[in-house]
């Protein structure tokens, strides 16, 4: 049996707390180290309930360098703020420098930085740990991993697109009722709002789903954005004073809000195969402002005879609670969860559901064998480069090419501009 591949983490919050779920359906893993400015006493308690932690235990340490220099830590998952992307991986440069053996791998959570400056400093500094270690980078995107998209996009192109050829519009929704983190309010902090916090995931999931499989990533190009953000809720009465009361200290989103919503329009060419030079696009929106039975997630890929709907809210599993029965907060049941009676979904799996069990699943395996997984640090770059076209459309009202320099400097929501 081979050894399992040790995992360190840097960060500790919410999103980690995910993955170390998901770790509990992968084989041949464990949770070896982690460094999280904040603290990981909360980390260190649940890696040990959910039993991913390594026979050693799971070691607390100083600095995400000495996470990478750490000899008994095989791969990274990055999953600490926003603002700290490029420290944390030139961090992870110098450790790696130190060590006895190559680290084989690191993968970062979404999105891969703040603005297009930023993702591409963190891709050079990936680029240079490749060349002096070999270790591979990973973007982690996990609804590329979500059964239900797998299983769609893989029948949809298969028999629909197979007969009567290739979709043309893919939409990608996702809306809650707001972060949990007081750090998500902070645009400084987190790059942006709705935008950056969740269509990271819709305009991915739609590039993916619209792209032929087997065909590479640079088979579609992005060429027009057309995009709009708005405050429709969080910078009013009563809510704005209900959300600097829920975090304290100086949080006031009335007086420095990013956005509670957003939507895009991408036009992608088709680079080759037979349908190369056609035009296809994607339709994406994300908000803060959805206050349903957790998180609402919606999928769509049309083509010329043929439809794919995807619901993730729906679990297939059902509870109802009279006002008689009344409890705690109701996440226990799905994430984002907004009541604790009436007639609420549970989904059995989070972890598997929302594909984070695919994706560590899928990357764990690639390092292991030495194998560049998809998608890479690259996406996270392109993902990035698409939301600063989309604020720069919206800022400007007009199209935008993604690839003019503007957005290369843009720096939205940046104090030091």
């Amino acid at each position: 049996m081979a050894a399992p591949l040790r995992i360190g983490f840097v960060g500790a919050g919410f999103i980690a707390g995910f993955h170390l779920e998901s770790l509990q359906a992968v084989r041949d893993v464990e949770v070896r180290a982690v460094f999280s400015p904040g603290g990981a006493a909360g980390f260190l308690e649940a890696a040990a309930r959910l039993g991913v932690a390594s026979a050693a235990g799971v070691e607390a340490l100083d600095s995400a360098e000495a996470l990478a220099a750490h000899d008994e830590v095989d791969a990274i998952w990055i999953c600490a703020r926003n603002d700290t992307r490029v420290e944390v991986i030139e961090a992870l440069e110098r450790g790696c420098a130190r060590r006895k053996a190559p680290l084989l791998g690191i993968a970062c959570e979404k999105p891969l930085a703040r603005n297009v400056a930023e993702a591409e400093a963190v891709c050079a500094a990936m680029d240079r740990i490749h060349a002096a270690t070999g270790a591979h980078g990973a973007y982690l995107e996990d609804m590329l991993f979500a059964p239900g998209l797998a299983r769609g996009k893989e029948v949809l192109w298969r028999r629909g697109a197979g007969v009567a050829g290739r979709p043309y519009l893919a939409r990608a929704s996702e809306e809650h009722a707001g972060p949990h983190s007081e750090w998500f309010w902070r645009p400084e902090i987190a790059g942006g709002g709705a935008l950056v916090d969740m269509m990271c995931h819709s305009i991915e999931a739609a590039r993916w789903l619209l792209t032929e499989p087997g065909a590479p990533r640079a088979s579609l190009r992005p060429i027009a954005v057309s995009g709009s953000v708005a405050n429709l809720k969080w910078v009013h009465e009563p809510y704005a004073s209900q959300l600097k009361a829920r975090f304290g200290g100086d949080l006031d989103w009335a007086a420095n809000p990013s956005e509670d919503f957003a939507r895009a329009t991408i036009t992608w060419r088709v680079e080759s195969g037979p349908d190369a030079g056609r035009e296809v696009l994607s339709e994406t929106s994300s908000s803060w402002c959805y206050v349903g039975a957790g998180l609402r997630h919606e999928f769509q890929l049309l083509g010329p005879e043929y439809a794919l709907d995807i619901d993730m809210s729906r679990t297939g599993v059902e509870v109802f609670f009279s006002r008689a029965v009344q409890g705690s907060v109701g996440e226990d049941l799905v994430e984002k969860q907004n009541a604790e009676q009436g007639l609420m979904p549970i989904s059995p799996d989070e972890a598997a559901h929302y594909g984070y069990v695919g994706e560590n699943r899928a990357f764990s395996r690639a390092f292991a064998a030495g194998r560049s997984p998809e998608p890479g640090f690259a996406a996270g770059l392109e993902v990035t480069r698409l939301l600063m076209a989309t604020y720069l459309s919206a800022s400007e009202g007009r199209v935008v090419d993604p690839f003019e320099a503007a957005v290369g400097s843009l720096r939205p929501f940046d104090p030091a501009g």
